[in-house]
């Protein structure tokens, strides 16, 4: 189990790696300020990837840190991308701890569904709450009504690895809901504390 699920936490796409890397590239000479912030951001990316992605647990505040660095970096990639993140002051506070990356796949699956979104503005909506000792990920995203996106119950590559580790850690003790309209995609994942 445990070797299962170090394989799935770590799957990196290095493409989205390679995209950075060229964009820092062609930011350098048009706004160095801004190819400055991206490699902040790219280098807290990639701290939190290589060194926090190796503990069994890490804390919420640290894994919305990544995730919001993440968005920014797409931000930036993608000048017709909107993206939110909410968790009220007092959980991010607490000290919660959770495996690292559990959000990962629902965040990289809202990113590739809001791209195919056409040369519209886009957006990725993403929000964090407690209740009955359970914290509640919720994340929606626009998407194309063109597309010819098909779901089934965990459409993807990743999602389906989401799937089976979020099997692996919790057994049946969370709730995974993933619903679509011809404009929104939506994923909502209740786990205990």
């Amino acid at each position: 189990m445990t070797t299962e699920l170090i394989s799935l936490k770590n799957q990196i796409q290095p493409h989205f790696l390679f995209n950075m890397l060229n964009n820092v590239k062609a930011l350098i000479r048009k706004d160095p300020n801004m190819a400055t912030e991206v490699i902040m951001k790219l280098s807290d990316f990639l701290r939190y990837q290589l060194y926090e992605n190796n503990d069994d647990r890490t804390l919420l505040r640290s894994e919305i840190n990544f995730i919001s660095n993440f968005l920014k970096l797409e931000e930036i990639r993608r000048d017709n991308l909107t993206t939110r993140i909410s968790c009220p002051a007092e959980l991010e506070k607490k000290g919660i701890f959770l495996p690292p990356h559990l959000f990962t796949a629902f965040v990289e699956n809202a990113i590739k569904h809001s791209l195919s979104a056409g040369a519209g503005d886009t957006f990725i909506t993403i929000h964090f709450s407690e209740a009955n000792q359970q914290l509640c990920f919720e994340c929606e995203n626009s998407k194309d009504p063109d597309s010819l996106f098909v779901q089934s119950k965990y459409s993807g590559l990743g999602l389906a690895n989401a799937k089976r580790r979020l099997d692996l850690l919790y057994r049946n003790d969370y709730e995974l809901s993933v619903s679509t309209t011809e404009t929104l995609y939506s994923v909502k994942l209740t786990i205990p504390l």
